[in-house]
């Protein structure tokens, strides 16, 4: 038997009995779009983590009171007497630090930004240092960056996303314009590069002023984070970190036995774990999928075996007409085959479909990958065949007299 009308006998079968093809198929589709959704998100959370991480650089190294991540509350208590780290501390880093190429500290908290009649509430007010703009790798598109003397001096300048260019400082030139940020009047000298949304969250929202600014106005009573651009990879961000380890350990005075009371980590440290964690999420979900393609090849099997008893005379008439077992047995498992490969498709295609309706519902990233596609329709096209072998063998070991003596 060609193979053209094996496949043409398959989907008349499927075309035929259309409410038990979808439901043959479910199994098949869910298992299927399961994977392509989860493989699809977490891919893109995987490059946008990578591209926001790494937008520190891949040589920055971070000192702060905890950790970037923690697994258990007692940690977080734990971190939580820890010493916090001060500008003090920052100033130490910046004098003592020899193989530092660069240093730079900030401080974060929300707040409203008013202009005039405009407003904006729940916005990220950033305290840099004047070197932190080049550490973040911001891109100023409009006017300019902090200056070292404005720093140093706590000028009341301020640097702005493009949210509060259009929700708050309206049309026209924004520089030199003047923002209230809780209150007190800055100057407005920059404009940083637009970010987007992450989870439906705008990433522009935010003005940056300078740290002592930020000091003076919100208090000195918090922790704060030192970040240190090492200059290279590999040995290099080993030797800075021992020298800032050493600097602050001394600061801390802790012997030689002591644990570290600070965390320092770099972009690496992170995106290493992230990745371990989606990775390991992402096998948790295929397994879990795995299963309802196991389930949707067994609906196959069942399925498989009730055509073959439907059909026992169509394959007693074929047998009579000359067709071989091997004929019988490739026409059963092409269509099982056939089966299975339809629900892949479908499911490739709700995965995709679901995976984007996530992203433009709540903007979380998503990035298709190819290659799931492919070892997606693979795997269901081996689940068909593997389910279908034992319906296949039954319907070519049929014998052709008992068939076509059998009731229609």
């Amino acid at each position: 038997m060609q193979l053209i009308e094996a496949f043409r006998l398959a989907l008349q079968s499927l075309w035929a009995n259309k409410l038990r093809s979808i439901l043959t198929l479910l199994g098949v589709i869910i298992g299927v779009s399961s994977v392509i959704t989860v493989v699809t998100l977490t891919n893109g959370a995987k490059q946008f983590v990578t591209s926001k991480v790494n937008s520190y650089g891949a040589a920055v190294i971070t000192i702060s009171k905890m950790p970037q991540t923690f697994m258990t509350i007692d940690e977080w208590l734990d971190f939580q007497k820890r010493k916090d780290v001060s500008y003090d501390d920052y100033r130490a880093v910046l004098d003592e630090c020899r193989t530092c190429q660069s240093v730079g500290a900030q401080r974060t908290t929300t707040g409203k930004v008013v202009n005039g009649t405009r407003s904006t509430t729940d916005t990220n007010i950033r305290g840099w240092t004047w070197t932190m703009p080049a550490l973040s790798n911001l891109n100023v598109e409009l006017g300019r960056s902090f200056t070292q003397l404005e720093d140093e001096h706590s000028a009341p300048v301020a640097i702005v996303g493009s949210d509060i260019v259009d929700n708050v400082l309206g049309a026209g030139d924004p520089i030199g314009k003047e923002v209230r940020v809780d209150g007190s009047p800055f100057q407005v000298i920059g404009v940083g590069e637009r970010q987007g949304k992450m989870l439906g969250m705008s990433m522009d929202n935010w003005v940056a002023i300078p740290l002592t600014t930020f000091l003076h106005k919100y208090g000195s009573h918090q922790t704060m984070t030192i970040y240190a651009d090492a200059g290279g990879g590999g040995a290099v961000m080993e030797a800075t970190s021992d020298e800032l380890r050493t600097i602050m350990r001394a600061r801390r005075h802790l012997g030689p036995a002591a644990k570290d009371a600070f965390s320092i980590d770099s972009s690496a440290t992170f995106q290493n774990l992230l990745g371990s964690i989606l990775n390991n999420f992402g096998a948790v979900v295929a397994a879990i999928a795995s299963i309802s393609l196991v389930v949707g090849g067994i609906v196959i099997m069942n399925i498989m075996l009730v055509a073959v008893t439907e059909r026992t005379r169509e394959i007693g008439v074929r047998k009579a007409l000359g067709a071989r077992r091997q004929d019988i047995l490739t026409q059963f498992l092409i269509e099982s085959a056939t089966v299975s490969l339809t629900g892949g498709v479908i499911g490739v295609i709700a995965g995709i479909s679901i995976a984007k309706g996530i992203t433009l519902a709540i903007s979380f990233p998503s990035e298709v990958q190819f290659w799931s596609i492919f070892v997606s329709l693979f795997v269901a096209t081996a689940v068909g065949l593997f389910f279908g072998i034992y319906p296949a063998y039954k319907a070519s070991s049929l014998d052709p007299i008992v068939a076509l003596r059998a009731e229609i």
